[in-house]
């Protein structure tokens, strides 16, 4: 993996955690959320899979977008 693999793939897992963190602050969690593995392999620019969720997930997710907008 070169050095800009490297990074992309750290950025890429910080995101992930951010994601991670700040759905938990609001009680949110995505069980699926993680890095695309075949994006990652192939040294492009890794995509973030944010997953499936349940009713009850979406419709928390919606409410706190709404109530930040």
């Amino acid at each position: 993996m070169t050095l800009a693999a490297e990074e992309r793939m750290r950025a890429a897992e910080e995101a992930v955690e951010q994601l991670r963190a700040g759905f938990a602050g609001f009680g949110v969690t995505l069980p699926s959320l993680r890095i695309d593995p075949l994006s990652a392999a192939n040294g492009a620019l890794p995509l973030i899979e944010l997953g499936r969720c349940n009713l009850d997930t979406a419709m928390r997710i919606a409410a706190v977008l709404e109530e930040t907008r």
